[in-house]
């Protein structure tokens, strides 16, 4: 953290901890989420979560390691996630706009 007082540092350090093991067990149970569902929307809701976990994470040790690239690390990652959310609901719209294609096709010829 720099030259403060130890007692501070310590206690930083522990609330850092504390933190970075509470977001891990929650990355975790986002994960689950999004391999159980059952929806679609909730698969893309906990990978976005996810991500932003992930990015709140790379924070919390640029603090911790006070080392400044990781706060660029965490930019170039909100980047890339946000992308991958944007695809990830791109493609799930033309699977649902197939399937309704289909749909109106099979109750046409009936």
């Amino acid at each position: 953290m720099g030259k403060g007082i130890t007692g501070l540092e310590q206690a930083y350090h522990i609330l850092f901890v504390a933190a970075l093991i509470f977001l891990a067990v929650m990355v975790v149970l986002c994960l689950v989420r999004a391999i159980i569902g059952p929806r679609i929307a909730d698969r893309i809701v906990a990978i976005n979560m996810m991500g932003t976990m992930i990015m709140v994470i790379i924070g919390i040790l640029a603090l911790m390691l006070e080392e400044g690239y990781l706060a660029d690390i965490c930019i170039i990652y909100a980047m890339i996630s946000f992308l991958a959310v944007i695809v990830l609901t791109k493609v799930y719209m033309g699977v649902y706009q197939q399937k309704k294609i289909e749909e109106a096709k099979k109750d046409g010829s009936n």
